[in-house]
């Protein structure tokens, strides 16, 4: 399992691409419309292979007829950091030995762009959505985060707080090797600080 992007998530895209860009100086570009889950996004390129997706329900379209990604059908208060993603070679035979809740894996489309994500029912999961969304890109795909510009700016260090602390780092230890991220028991809580141009900033 390797670090994919952070997600920030609203009520509508405006307010997570303000969220970002006020938070850390720096623009987002344009992403597309996910047809799937009625969603539509804009993108913000990071150092070390990683970006940063602001996301919200695409008010141009239909209601889904299955709940949205990202728990975003029940998406209540300010934009905020809500969710993250990583990337695993084989998702079907990897969420096998995921905690329950992670989802079954879903063709996702965006533009030309494709890959497999896994979903649960509910559009949530493990941990109240601290567990990380898994996908899954297809054999030689140029990843995203090499098509968006630089901005200079790093993910220096990704914060988890949990009830359940103990047990989710317990369970990102099995798959998840990488010094960035922090497990702490606590009210529920996502924080992510970066090192950009502009010095030290946080969402």
């Amino acid at each position: 399992m390797i670090f994919d992007h952070l997600v920030v998530g609203a009520k509508s895209l405006a307010e997570a691409q303000a969220h970002i860009e006020d938070a850390l100086g720096l623009p987002m570009q344009p992403g597309g419309q996910h047809s799937m889950f009625h969603t539509h996004n804009t993108l913000m390129g990071l150092e070390d292979g990683l970006y940063l997706e602001a996301i919200a329900p695409d008010p141009s379209a239909d209601v889904p007829k299955r709940a949205r990604w990202y728990n975003l059908d029940r998406f209540i208060g300010p934009a905020r950091l809500s969710n993250w993603a990583c990337a695993v070679d084989d998702l079907d035979a990897d969420l096998r030995d995921m905690p329950e809740g992670c989802g079954a894996p879903v063709e996702v489309t965006r533009g030309a762009l494709n890959w497999h994500m896994a979903v649960s029912a509910q559009g949530t999961t493990p941990f109240d959505n601290l567990f990380p969304a898994l996908l899954q890109w297809p054999a030689g795909i140029v990843h995203p985060a090499t098509r968006l510009n630089p901005t200079g700016a790093r993910l220096k260090r990704f914060t988890l707080r949990h009830p359940e602390g103990d047990a989710l780092k317990a369970q990102l230890a099995r798959h998840l090797a990488d010094d960035r991220v922090d497990v702490e028991s606590g009210a529920i809580e996502m924080q992510a600080v970066f090192d950009t141009p502009h010095g030290e900033r946080t969402l």
